[in-house]
């Protein structure tokens, strides 16, 4: 299973793949992006299974990323791992499409919950 991870920073972008693995998702094949545009390019060249994207990046937002994709008929399930706890957010999220949002700082057991019944 191919796992996009989007994340401005590359010590998050470790520390999530270090989680999936710690959260029993060790046959991934993981790839990054540094921000949504740099996502949509991943998506279109690499086919990801999940995308697990930040909230708050520079150039596009993950809110962006997900409506983006959306828009162009893109289906790939994608779930937010974001320090933004409001309920305003969550409902933004799930109102457009996004398959789940973890709140940061998260642990391995909120992976395997959000994660599970999508890698199934």
């Amino acid at each position: 299973m191919k796992v996009l991870i989007v994340d401005d920073s590359k010590a998050m972008r470790m520390i999530v793949q270090r989680t999936l693995k710690q959260a029993g998702f060790a046959n991934i094949q993981a790839i990054e992006a540094a921000n949504g545009v740099e996502a949509l390019q991943m998506i279109a060249d690499q086919s990801p299974d999940i995308v697990l994207s930040d909230w708050n990046m520079p150039e596009m937002k993950g809110i962006e990323l997900l409506t983006t994709l959306r828009a162009n008929g893109k289906h790939v399930p994608l779930g937010f791992i974001t320090s933004e706890s409001s309920p305003e957010i969550r409902e933004q999220a799930t109102a457009a499409g996004a398959a789940f949002v973890i709140i940061k700082p998260f642990t391995p057991a909120a992976f395997e919950q959000a994660l599970k019944p999508l890698m199934a």
